[in-house]
Order: structure tokens, then sequence, then C-alpha cells
């Protein structure tokens, strides 16, 4: 059940999570385990140092501060000093020295402050033990000296610290602490295992989409095994499917070539004439028009991928077509292209249909390929007459050819740039057409690297 928010409230949550949550599954999880854990790691200890330690500390406090009030006492009742100071270590363990009112001062220069977190507790019990007196605690490492400065002289208590301090919330910190780390750590390689798993499923079904056939095995959990299981079944009935479309094809392909052979040859045994001869044409352009419709339905699926050097592939086709055309071309490359894992004939085939069509159109042509740690791109322009905004998404579609001069006389079936969209989109690529600053058509190739 989703609850809703008001509106800016659901803008407002959007934003939060697209700017500060993490985007993988890992570290989401991760949030999910580490958050809950450190708030019961703060909640425990604050509830320990407020109920258990605090109550240790103040009553071991109080305990120390009423015996040093016992031995105020006795020394008002008692002259013989050294007698009090000598029950005062015995049973307290308790250093005490007593100066008057006229040595004290001397007391007060000798020792110098020091801040303690251990004895907040003892402050509170001084302060509530001799409220008129004026009292201080000096810090000496494991020593604690306190002044208690009274009417009748000032007394000066020597005592271990940890006679008002108990360590014991050092162990159970670090208790919860490392617990907590251990059921963390138990966490991530679990998860790693199980992210892990995702992240090959992930990456094989981006591969099958490019036309690489990478092997996945399922592990993990059983739901993470029954969604690679599910892709592997998917996966080989798609390739049966085109396994068995390529055979009829291939079979319906020599069907027809066979009557279309018998055709030409009983054509070529007739006298010429001017139907003869466009028969025959007619003849060709069945033959062409059925080689471009198996060339695009059987999309070059049997070829193996390999790293193709496109930067080789283009320099190659425009090679070509240079030698056997007038017009003039411009190649621009950094020649630092990173290779394109793919199927190398299928790359080929597409980018001689772009830059055949820019021959075909145009008397100017320039060709640019360049890369970055992502992304190859290739662009083509020429300044042939290009095709209308509103006709450049059907001309991707089979047997589509633009009306004017990219027609039946000058172009082909209508099917190359279906093959290449085809091909380019089959590698995990886009294709773009728009217009040209050479004043035709720019069409622009992006693949991932």
């Amino acid at each position: 059940m989703h609850i809703r928010f008001p509106q800016k409230v659901e803008r407002a949550m959007a934003a939060f999570k697209h700017k500060f949550l993490p985007r993988s599954l890992f570290f989401r999880t991760m949030l999910l385990i580490f958050v809950p854990l450190i708030v019961v790691q703060v909640v425990s200890i604050y509830a320990y140092f407020d109920g258990s330690w605090r109550r240790v500390g103040n009553k071991l406090s109080e305990n120390l501060v009423s015996n040093m009030a016992f031995v105020i006492q006795m020394h008002d009742e008692t002259a013989d000093f050294a007698t009090v100071q000598k029950m005062a270590k015995d049973l307290y363990d308790l250093d005490v020295s007593y100066y008057d009112n006229e040595n004290k001062h001397s007391v007060w220069r000798e020792n110098k402050k020091r801040n303690s977190f251990a004895t907040h507790f003892l402050v509170e019990s001084l302060q509530h033990q001799f409220p008129e007196a004026n009292t201080e605690i000096f810090d000496h490492h494991d020593m604690l000296s306190i002044l208690v400065d009274t009417d009748q002289g000032l007394y000066e208590f020597k005592t271990l610290r940890k006679n008002i301090f108990t360590s014991s919330i050092f162990g159970f910190v670090l208790w919860m602490i490392g617990t907590s780390l251990l059921l963390f750590m138990v966490a991530v390689m679990f998860l790693r295992v199980q992210v892990r798993s995702i992240a090959q499923l992930a990456e094989a079904a981006e591969d099958f989409g490019k036309g690489i056939n990478t092997k996945f095995k399922p592990y993990g959990s059983i739901e993470v095994r029954r969604a690679g299981l599910a892709f592997t079944k998917m996966k080989e009935r798609i390739l049966r499917q085109i396994s068995e479309r390529t055979q009829m094809l291939a079979g319906v392909s020599h069907d027809l070539r066979t009557p279309l052979t018998r055709m030409k040859l009983q054509v070529a045994m007739l006298p010429e004439s001017k139907d003869n001869e466009e028969f025959l044409q007619d003849i060709n352009e069945m033959e062409k028009m059925l080689d471009g419709y198996l060339a695009f339905v059987s999309g070059e699926g049997g070829e193996r991928t390999s790293f193709v050097d496109m930067n080789e592939v283009v320099s190659s086709i425009i090679n070509k077509y240079r030698r056997s055309s007038n017009a003039m071309i411009r190649y621009s490359t950094n020649y630092d292209v990173s290779a394109v894992q793919g199927r190398e004939q299928a790359l080929r085939r597409a980018v001689t249909n772009i830059i055949e069509n820019a021959f075909h159109y145009g008397k100017t042509i320039a060709v640019k390929l360049e890369s970055d740690e992502k992304r190859l791109e290739l662009t083509v322009e020429d300044d042939g007459p290009g095709i209308p905004a509103d006709k450049r998404e059907d001309v991707f579609k089979a047997f589509y050819r633009v009306e004017g001069s990219r027609n039946k006389e000058t172009g082909g079936v209508g099917l190359g740039l279906a093959i290449a969209k085809d091909v380019i989109v089959s590698h995990g690529g886009s294709i773009q057409l728009s217009d040209s600053d050479l004043g035709g058509l720019r069409v622009l190739i992006s693949l991932p690297l």
C-alpha cells in the first residue's frame, strides 16, 4: 500500500532519494542494515550510561565523600591528627593531609586543575556533602587530589581514580561495537554473493541484447536462481527461434532463387527486345529485394563476437568508395579509438549502408570517428537533399523509401537504414538523423564500449 503525501512533499522526497540515497542494491541494503544497527548501538549505550553506569558512579562518589566527611568529623572531635590519618589510610585507603588557614594557600598553587570525565559524579557529591565549603578536584592521571577548604583549615585527600570510576562501560562499548562489526561483516559477505549473482545476470542479459552469448550459471538465493533460470530458458527459446527462422529463410531463398534463375536463362535465350530487357531488370530487382530481405531478417545472427577495430573498418569502406566515386570526402579520427566488442561483418554492413547513402546523394562527405571512456561515436554528413524531419523515423522501417530523389531508381529497396539500425541497436547502440552543417543529412552512430 502506497501512502500518498502532498505533491510538494513527494517532490522533496524524490529529490532527497535522488541526491543522497545510493542507487545500487548492495549499498541500499547495507544502508538498511547499518542505520538500524547504529541506532540500536546508540540507544543501548545511552541506556547503559544513563542507568547502570550513572548509578554506579554516583554510588562510588557518595561513598568516597561520606568517608571524607567522617574523617573531617573525627579530626574535629580528636586532636590527634596522626591517629585520624592512620585510620583513614587503613579503613578507606585515603591519604589525608591537613593545613591550617595560614599555610593552605600554598597547596592551591601546587596543584594544577585538569578536567576529567571521571570526576563528574564526584563534583556533584562534594557540592551536596559540603555546600558551604570550597572544594576542588585535581586529576593526576590515576591519582585524584581532592581539596576541602573548611573554616578550621584545608583538607587534602588523595585516592586512586578507580575508587570513583568504573571502566566497565568501555568494555561494554567495545563488546557492542565488536559484535556489531562481526554482524556487519557477515551480512556483507552474504549480501555480496546475492548481489554478484544479480549483477552477473544483468550483464548476461545486456550482452545477450548486444548479440554476445555470455555463459551464466544461476546461484544464490532461491529467488535469484529462479530469475537466472527463467532468463536462461528465455535465451534458449529466442536462440532456437532465430535458428529456426534462419533455416526457414535459407530454404525460402533456395526455393525462390531456382525459378528466378530459370527465368533469367529463358529470357537470355529469347531474341533481344525492349520488353525482354525490362523483364530481365524486374528479375534482377526481385533478386536484389530477396537478398536485402534475407539480410535484414537474418540479422547476421550466426556471427561470433570479437573486438572490432572501427577505425580500420571505416577507413577500408571509405577507401573503396573513394576509388569509385568523384565525391570529396573528409575523414577525421584521433587514431586512439577504442575497439568495440561485437560482430565485425554486421557492423561493417551497417557502416557501409550509411556511408554508401552519403556517396549516393552527396558530393561532399565528412566522416568523423571519436570515442571516450564510455562510448564510440561515428558521424557521417553529406551535402545531399537530406531527409525531411517528419520522415526520419519512417526511413528506419523496412522497405520504406523517401519520395523524390531517394526513390527506387537511385536508391535500393528501402532496407539500408533498417538493417543499419537493427545492427546498431543489437550492439546496444543508437542511430540518430539530423540536419548537417553541409546542407544535407547528418547520421550519428553511438556504440557503448
